[in-house]
This record gives C-alpha cells, sequence and structure tokens, in this order.
C-alpha cells in the first residue's frame, strides 16, 4: 500500500505527527478479538489480550516472533504497567484487578466494592502517585464469549480509583459503558470512553489540586463505530480506537487524522525503545506503526 492509503489528514497539524514513507505493518493475524496491548520495556515485549480463546499473546520486538504467553488467562483483557514496571491486569472471569509481581507471582488488588463483585474490569491505567483507575462495565458477564454469564452485584457501571493504602472508591457512577481511559500528560485531565451510547462519548473530567474528580463534559464524539482504548502523547494529542482505524484528537477534542485500519480498533498503546511505535489492536490482528510523536 501507498504511504497516502494508510493515513488521513483531516487538518495539516496531523503531518508533523506522521513519517513520510512509513507503513503500517501486520505483525500477528488469527486471534478473534485482539485488546489490551501493553508494552513491557524490561523485556522488550508486548502483551495483548485474545479475550475470546482465554489467552494472552506476547510480541517479541527483538525477534518479531508472536507465541502465547498466558492461557488460560481469565479472559484478561485491559493491561498497563504500574510505576515499579509490573504488569496489571484487568480479568473478566475472576471479575477482579490484578498485578503480576517481578517474581511471577500474582497478587489481586481489587475484586469486591462494598462487598460486592465487581463486574469485569475492562481497562486499566496506573498514575504517578500509584493510584490505580479502572473501569468496570458489565461486556464480561453479559455474555460468555467474553468471560461468563453472571448477574451484576454492584448493581452500576463504575469507574473506580484504589489508592495506595487499598482504598476502593467508585469515582464515577453515572456513565452507561465505562470503557476505555486515560490520564493527560500532566494528570489533570481522566478521559473516560462511554460505549454505552451512540456515538460513543469521550469525556473529560479535569482533576483539582487533590485530586478530586470536577463535573465531567463531552470531549468528543466518535464519528465512525465506537472509541474503546485509547492513549496521549507527550504533546498531547489523543489516540483512540474506531471502527475504521486510529482517531488522532487534538487538546479540544477535535479529529485532525486518521491511521486507517481495515477492520474495527480495540486499543493502542506506545511502545518500543523509543516510545514512537504505535501497537495497534484491531479485531483479529495486531498492527503497528512509527510516529513522529513518542507516547507518554
Amino acid at each position: 500500500m501507498r504511504y497516502t492509503d494508510w493515513f488521513e489528514i483531516v487538518d495539516p497539524a496531523f503531518k508533523s505527527l506522521i513519517l513520510p514513507n512509513v507503513h503500517v505493518d501486520l505483525l500477528y493475524t488469527g486471534g478473534r478479538w485482539l485488546e489490551g496491548p501493553v508494552y513491557v520495556p524490561a523485556a522488550r515485549h508486548l502483551l495483548f489480550s485474545d479475550i475470546p480463546n482465554n489467552r494472552v499473546m506476547r510480541y517479541d520486538d527483538v525477534t518479531g516472533t508472536v507465541a502465547t504467553f498466558e492461557a488460560p488467562s481469565n479472559f484478561s483483557n485491559g493491561h498497563t504497567l504500574d510505576r515499579e514496571g509490573r504488569v496489571l491486569s484487568c480479568e473478566h472471569l475472576t471479575r477482579s484487578v490484578t498485578r503480576r509481581e517481578h517474581d511471577g507471582s500474582l497478587t489481586v488488588l481489587a475484586d469486591r466494592f462494598e462487598g460486592n463483585r465487581l463486574n469485569s474490569p475492562n481497562d486499566v491505567i496506573a498514575d504517578s502517585q500509584g493510584n490505580i483507575w479502572f473501569t468496570d462495565p458489565t461486556y464480561g458477564i453479559s455474555t460468555p464469549y467474553e468471560g461468563s454469564l453472571a448477574d451484576s452485584e454492584v448493581g452500576s457501571r463504575n469507574v473506580y480509583r484504589l489508592t495506595r493504602d487499598g482504598r476502593l472508591d467508585a469515582v464515577i457512577k453515572d456513565l452507561q459503558q465505562p470503557n476505555g481511559l486515560v490520564l493527560s500528560h500532566d494528570e489533570r485531565t481522566l478521559f473516560v470512553v462511554d460505549s454505552g451510547v451512540q456515538p460513543a462519548y469521550l469525556m473529560a473530567y479535569a482533576l483539582d489540586a487533590n485530586g478530586v474528580l470536577q463535573a465531567g463534559r463531552l470531549f468528543s464524539e466518535c464519528s465512525d463505530g465506537m472509541y474503546d482504548g485509547l492513549r496521549v502523547d507527550i504533546a498531547g494529542h489523543i489516540w483512540t480506537s474506531a471502527g475504521d482505524g486510529v482517531h488522532c484528537l487534538d487538546h479540544n477534542g477535535r479529529l485532525i487524522g486518521k491511521i486507517l485500519i481495515p477492520e474495527t480498533v480495540s486499543n493502542v498503546c506506545f511502545g518500543g525503545p523509543e516510545k514512537n511505535r504505535l501497537f495497534i489492536t484491531a479485531t483479529r490482528n495486531l498492527y503497528a506503526v512509527y510516529l513522529n510523536v513518542t507516547g507518554c
């Protein structure tokens, strides 16, 4: 494909974020619904979920090979790294957020709220203060295809913050299906996707000096398909999944460009030694593309 076949420039500002003569690499094919990519710099590999196949896959950034990393995976979905480089995972089947310790053991960080089991944690991030934020929609308990059919015990679909001292707070309670989430580079704004409305919303919540969330505001509406997972770069742009590829939004939530992918994209993450390669999970395939900007 030609360079122009991979990118759609909506605003000239997008040109500074992409490189001439690059192409989107197809790294792996054969999943059912790929999700939750996280790049682990210490190991030079990318982990990503194949949720319906109940496994986590591993892309080796040195050899370019892909192999099964963990199976069964408790229908793991989203992943991230904490500030010590440990992998945090959202598990649909156990309805929990877990942490993989450096010795390989597993620690359950959260599986209940006010005595009731969580729904099915979906996506997770960690901030610089050691707090963990995650979304808890019902996708993993609404069908056995991505988890196990079960009723919601908490009775709502919330965004949670787990503090360093182990306190779990429901910080957002009014979204239909909270999905992907990310903090701005300065950690003064929390962005959360609500994929339970059409078109899907990307909401923005300011954090005050004490870390208290202010009322949310609509930041962007998805123009094709559905927003899902997202990441930010050091310049403040948001790179988010959509039905026709990856959408790049500016500081005002305005679409400035797209990376065109021939299937629905679920999630993205920055990785590589320079953090300038965007990895893209898209339905059955894993893609990647080098950009002229680095991720946070």
